[in-house]
């Protein structure tokens, strides 16, 4: 990219020694180790680390952090007429996004190079209705991990998230039986690379074109040692997700979902767990007035992470509010708490704890389809027209939460009774020399038959090789250009390229084991 990034590429890396100690007790003294070092500084994201390949898990930074562990709610977005059911189906996406950290321990992936890319499928039936989480097979672990191995022989990891047991190949073999009863499945593709390393920025983009849903945004994190917890919060060109409704239902509807803080604890005893932090507030803008569907309503969601105490165990807890905007209101935007939602304002309440049960109930008339709250025309709303909703403090216990009211409320989801869907990924005979899997192939293979000094070897050699490119771009005065996005960061995502298109169609296109719905190609759309 700029001079000021091959700078920093070509400038020897911080490293930190491997104790030659590959236990537990050994790994805690190298994360040590590297707390200390970085102590004070603004942002450990952008520092270039060298990490002892023993310190990683075997799999790439782009694989990992893909927010597409749950691709058959994804693609149950636009399922539904109620706009109010679709927001409660965008809820239940957000909260299964990021499986892994429900499930999995903390880790370290492989960091990514610039040019790297990875990219997926999925063939699954939508899921728009909570109940029926609980006919899938990928609720059973054991029966996920069977369908993750792969025909040339499974590679585990460490992980136990089961979408991450196999990180050599996937199978092109079903994940498991298709249901008679239900409609054929459709895909979700996604595509992702790294388009800047200083600072390290990658873009993605994902879609399920038979049911008119596109997903995309940019994926950038800034870490900062605060006390004995290290907080990763959302980097500079990060703004969250942002989903698009290009047909169906929903046409014109744009949801946008910023990101919560997470915060990984326990550093010092070695004993790892990530809390969350912060609000998540999720918009919804359509392209048409809301006048041309009837009047209806727009509905704006706030979920609150609430803080942990330093005492005591953590109790994951979150609470939020489904409520109603109107066209040319602008004094919602600053909401990011539930307190600053006037009370007639809300149409829905949200509890329970982000690593399991999380439920919902309606609240006043604002929550079904054709009504409009009382102060649609009010510069003034009134905060007594409605009341309350029932939202447990931070401070309730979990029995208190789940016996509160307990005959209104309805399941949102159950995350702790859900696995990550496995994903469909080429053979590696079938990949590009830069992507994922592919390029730390050596490095995993190691990692996985603990040759952890062989492992380190590779990875050394893979980053050797990206300062060398940066060393050879500033001589001859090259700048760095993406294949799959545009370089434009400043909205909060980058357009597909001509070859990021050809990737998205190639991916449509690749076998299935399954009878696949009908889906318009990303030309036609």
């Amino acid at each position: 990219m700029s001079s000021n990034q091959d700078d920093h590429d070509t400038a020897p890396p911080v490293a930190v020694a491997d104790s030659g100690d590959h236990g537990e007790g050994g790994k805690v003294k190298m994360i040590v180790s590297l707390v200390k070092k970085c102590l004070g500084v603004k942002d450990i994201a952008s520092m270039r680390l060298s990490l002892p390949a023993s310190l990683l898990e075997p799999v790439p930074n782009l694989e990992y952090s893909q927010p597409l562990d749950r691709p058959d709610l994804f693609a149950a977005i636009n399922e539904s007429e109620d706009p109010f059911e679709r927001m409660l189906s965008v809820l239940r996406f957000a909260f299964t996004k990021d499986l892994k950290h429900v499930h999995g321990k903390v880790c370290k992936p492989y960091n990514s190079v610039l040019g790297e890319h990875f990219r997926a499928h999925w063939d699954v039936v939508p899921l728009e209705d909570p109940d029926d989480l609980i006919d899938r097979p990928s609720r059973d672990p054991r029966e996920s991990a069977e369908s993750g191995s792969v025909r040339s022989g499974s590679f585990k990891s460490s992980f136990s998230t089961d979408d991450f047991e196999s990180v050599k190949q996937a199978s092109t073999a079903p994940t498991s039986p298709e249901p008679s009863h239900r409609a054929p499945r459709v895909r979700v593709v996604y595509l992702t690379e790294q388009v800047s390393h200083h600072p390290p920025v990658s873009a993605y983009y994902a879609m399920c074109p038979a049911r008119h849903i596109e997903l995309r945004g940019i994926d950038q994190i800034s870490a900062k040692v605060s006390g004995t917890t290290l907080r990763i919060a959302a980097g500079q060109y990060n703004q969250g997700l942002f989903i698009h409704l290009t047909g169906g239902p929903g046409d014109g509807e744009e949801y946008h979902l910023t990101n919560q803080t997470g915060n990984v604890n326990g550093i010092l005893r070695g004993n790892f767990y990530l809390t969350m932090s912060d609000s998540v507030v999720i918009s919804c803008t359509n392209a048409h007035p809301s006048s041309k569907h009837g009047g209806i309503p727009r509905f704006r969601a706030i979920i609150e992470y609430k803080e942990e105490s330093w005492l005591g165990r953590a109790h994951f807890l979150i609470e939020g509010v489904i409520f109603v905007v109107h066209d040319g209101e602008t004094e919602h935007e600053a909401w990011t708490k539930v307190k600053q939602v006037p009370h007639n304002r809300v149409a829905a309440a949200i509890d329970g704890t982000w690593k399991g049960h999380i439920r919902w109930k309606r609240v006043g008339v604002l929550s079904y389809p054709n009504t409009t709250s009382s102060v649609a025309s009010s510069p003034s709303p009134s905060h007594a027209q409605l009341p309350r909703p029932s939202i447990p403090s931070a401070s309730a216990s979990r029995a208190e939460i789940l016996s509160t009211g307990s005959d209104d409320w309805q399941t949102l989801i159950d995350v702790s009774e859900l696995r990550a869907v496995p994903k469909e990924v080429r053979p590696l005979e079938k990949q590009q020399p830069f992507e994922s899997r592919n390029l730390w192939r050596k490095v995993t293979e190691n990692l996985l038959s603990k040759e952890y000094s062989d492992a380190t070897k590779e990875k050394v050699a893979i980053e050797q090789k990206q300062r060398d490119d940066a060393a050879e771009r500033k001589r001859t005065g090259v700048e760095f250009v993406p294949s799959y996005f545009d370089k434009s960061l400043e909205n909060g995502w980058s357009e597909l390229s001509e070859e990021g298109r050809k990737a998205i169609e190639e991916e449509m296109s690749e076998p299935s084991s399954y009878t696949l719905g009908d889906a318009k190609s990303t030309a036609d759309q």
